[in-house]
């Protein structure tokens, strides 16, 4: 005795039948309305060129998540968001190196007590945000976990999207993709433009502020060095002395004669003088 011939044919149904219900969970997976999107909140770098930094989704999945439920970021290429098929188990997650090569990655992984609706009480400082690729660490460090939150590799641009998973892995909801991220891209040295006639107004009075300070900082460098090296040269001479050509000599000072005595000398006998010839033979 054989097995009957309908038997294959029913086989196939089952197969078919089993087919058709394990994509089920899938398909009924809940889209969340949230779009990911960068924070307001007005900072300096919110996207450079490895990191961008999106606002936490906090009051988004208090509904569906559960204690014991993780909430993923999932990232992809722009062009790479359509293929992404959301993981069914934990050892499916696709860790940062699929992103060289299937486009997309997840990582970020956090609990619902991370993301709370309400600021923590003592009003701390700590700006709620997400930064994606703020690890540089992950690449070098081999003991870092397979999810961790390398630094991207190319301006993209990159669209995300959050993912909650149960504690086996399987997915619960989702949000929307985000609008593409492009990340900033440095400049070649050779494109910046140094003429001087594109600098703003503001620009130059400062410089010429500066150049002309410095101006008379220089004169009067020159003027006090100047002014130290000639007393150096030429010392002061005594007010006692005179300059006679080559020599130096010191001043006469001639002697006073009362009127007395110049009345008492005889005729032609004054000083300084030769007495004058007799006549008399």
């Amino acid at each position: 005795m054989g097995f009957p011939q309908r038997q294959p044919g029913l086989l196939r149904l089952l197969l078919l039948a089993g087919a058709l219900v394990w994509p089920l969970p899938c398909m009924s997976l809940e889209l969340i309305p949230y779009t990911p999107q960068i924070t307001a909140w007005d900072l300096e770098g919110k996207v450079t060129a490895t990191t961008f930094s999106l606002e936490q989704p906090r009051c988004v999945l208090d509904g569906l998540a559960g204690v014991a439920s993780t909430i993923w970021l999932v990232v992809a290429f722009s062009n790479a968001s359509r293929d992404f098929q959301n993981p069914q188990t934990r050892a499916e997650i696709p860790a940062f190196p699929r992103l060289l090569t299937e486009g997309h990655y997840m990582t970020l992984p956090l609990s619902l007590d991370q993301l709370p609706c309400q600021d923590p009480a003592g009003g701390g400082r700590d700006v709620p945000l997400l930064r994606v690729g703020n690890d540089p660490g992950c690449r070098a460090d081999l003991l870092q976990p397979p999810h961790c939150n390398s630094p991207l590799p190319s301006p993209g641009p990159y669209r995300v999207k959050f993912l909650l998973m149960d504690a086996r892995g399987s997915p619960q909801a989702e949000t929307r993709w985000s609008d593409p991220i492009a990340l900033h891209q440095g400049k070649s040295p050779a494109s910046i433009d140094t003429w001087p006639g594109r600098r703003s107004g503001g620009m130059i009075v400062i410089t010429s502020i500066l150049s002309s300070l410095a101006g008379l900082l220089l004169l009067a460098f020159l003027a006090a060095s100047t002014a130290r090296f000639s007393s150096l040269w030429w010392p002061e001479e005594a007010p006692e002395q005179l300059r006679i050509g080559s020599f130096m000599g010191k001043r006469y000072m001639t002697h006073h004669i009362p009127p007395s005595e110049a009345a008492t000398l005889p005729v032609g006998c004054e000083p300084g003088l030769d007495p004058l010839p007799s006549l008399s033979p």
